[in-house]
């Protein structure tokens, strides 16, 4: 998967606060992801985040 930082990424399950897209912060063998929502920041296994990926809004806007 193409995903880079500032990319922002619609998830299958939402997050508590009832938001349900993140901004990547980090990238590596862990994603750091910001809630849009509230703003809380979780380390994700890359293997559970692609998982559980819905679909990646590019940081230009562009959808895929």
């Amino acid at each position: 998967m193409d995903i880079q930082v500032g990319d922002r990424l619609l998830m299958k399950k939402k997050h508590p606060c009832g938001a349900d897209t993140f901004t990547v912060t980090r990238i590596g063998m862990d994603f750091k992801l910001r809630c849009d929502g509230c703003g809380h920041e979780v380390m994700v296994p890359r293997a559970k985040a692609e998982k559980s990926l819905k679909k990646i809004i590019k940081l230009n806007g562009e959808a895929e």
